[in-house]
């Protein structure tokens, strides 16, 4: 379950990723448009916040932007900081890349060798809770057990438009521009698009 405020942010999600994709290789160029969907992840710990944004961008393109947020800030992982923002009922958050945040890897590896669909998303509203539908639907392609830890990330790197993330063994390849072709053993797949890849994670070699 991942439950949502009706709240404000400042500066908003939108903000702080445009100031960010400029120093972004796969969006040099492009300027931001609407938003098209999300998708989120519960942390088993309840205390980081876990949302993928798709964009729509001025070229007619599609990026993908995985994003954790935190009360306090990540140790070692200033380059991944897109910015802080201030949110009505929660105070200062600190927002992240996720594909430099453990939390990040390990909720979505879980999602995609487990065969796991996102999180079921709840607004809190005058002291109820309220069902969102989904905009986006995910769900892994995998069917085992998985519950390893992924912390520490082990490195991060982004080739063209594909980050990879390294941990414990695994790779999570994430296509920052959804389409771009990636390879693996099991993917997280956007079934609202025809089953388009949204990730994939494989054993490293």
């Amino acid at each position: 379950m991942a439950l949502v405020y009706d709240a404000t942010l400042e500066p908003s999600k939108k903000q702080l990723v445009e100031g960010w994709l400029p120093s972004q290789p796969w969006a040099t160029g492009r300027s931001l448009g609407s938003k098209v969907g999300e998708y989120r992840f519960d942390d088993p710990d309840g205390e980081v916040g876990v949302e993928t944004i798709v964009w729509a961008l001025d070229d007619g393109s599609l990026v993908q932007t995985p994003l954790t947020y935190r009360a306090r800030p990540l140790d070692e992982s200033e380059a991944f900081l897109i910015g802080t923002s201030e949110h009505s009922v929660l105070g200062t958050r600190y927002v992240y890349d996720g594909c430099g945040d453990p939390v990040w890897a390990e909720t979505l590896t879980t999602a995609i060798l487990t065969g796991g669909t996102q999180a079921q998303m709840y607004l809190e509203q005058d002291g109820e809770r309220v069902v969102v539908p989904p905009r986006m639907q995910v769900k892994g392609s995998g069917a085992a057990p998985f519950a390893h830890s992924l912390t520490p990330l082990d490195s991060v790197s982004t080739d063209a438009d594909v980050t990879v993330v390294r941990s414990a063994g695994l790779e999570i390849r994430l296509p920052r521009v959804v389409g771009t072709p990636v390879s693996g053993e099991a993917t997280l797949q956007w079934l609202d698009r025809e089953g388009l890849t949204l990730a994939a994670v494989h054993r490293a070699s």
